[in-house]
């Protein structure tokens, strides 16, 4: 078992918390994005498609510039939260969780987007024509049916946030005990005199968290498919 100190403590809990903070706030825009691209016809729906996976295919480090010059204290957005709000993201866990958000972000939003896809809009349809609410119609048809992708895209998220170390160390630095992650800690073990010992049980913490990551998309995903077909549990 992993005997872990303090300042590793410190990091696993903040990227738990990043990571689960930055999937909460992605996920109502990223059921928007995916519903939009999958179900609507519209101008720029290539242009809108190309910007959602952009984190995918851009250096993370980029993400991360880019981020630092909209949401910097300087920056457009950032002066303006700064000046009305006093919120401030530059090397604040806040603003680790937004590149989070900002990472995963394309993956939610593919998972989503082919659930959305494979609905049969004849349930739908037929739904409001017995006189079912659009709210009713999405509680009790559409999120059953997209939950599948829920899971999977939220928790591919999630992975990715715990992962993500390019864009993160752009926008918040390096910080520890405010935007220090596990990938950053084990950057900074590495460059360390020493630091192996501690290398070690930040990647062997790594390679836990994704096991049990993926061992639970996939137990979620047998539960769900096994209450959407009827299938005994």
């Amino acid at each position: 078992m992993l005997e872990l100190t303090d300042a590793e403590w410190i990091a696993l809990v903040l990227s738990l918390k990043v990571a689960v903070t930055g999937v909460a706030v992605s996920l109502p825009f990223g059921f928007a994005i995916a519903w939009l691209l999958a179900r609507k016809t519209f101008p720029g729906k290539l242009l809108l498609d190309g910007l959602v996976h952009l984190p995918l295919v851009v250096p993370p480090v980029a993400t991360g510039y880019l981020l630092l010059v909209l949401l910097g204290v300087n920056g457009p957005l950032g002066s303006w939260l700064n000046d009305q709000f006093g919120i401030r993201l530059v090397f604040t866990w806040q603003g680790a969780a937004i590149v989070a958000a900002v990472m995963g972000f394309p993956l939610l939003v593919r998972a989503l987007r082919l659930s959305i896809e494979a609905i049969d809009v004849g349930l739908v349809q037929a739904a409001r024509t017995l006189g079912a609410s659009p709210l009713r119609v999405f509680v009790t048809i559409i999120l059953p049916l997209v939950s599948p992708g829920l899971i999977a895209g939220s928790l591919l998220a999630f992975s990715r946030a715990l992962g993500e170390f390019g864009a993160t160390i752009a926008f918040v630095g390096n910080l520890p005990g405010e935007t220090q992650t596990l990938p950053l800690a084990l950057y900074s073990a590495l460059q360390s005199p020493g630091g192996e010992e501690m290398g070690y049980r930040l990647v062997g913490l790594s390679v836990l968290l994704a096991i049990a990551t993926l061992a639970a998309s996939e137990l979620l995903g047998r539960s769900v498919r096994r209450r959407l077909t009827g299938a005994p549990q």
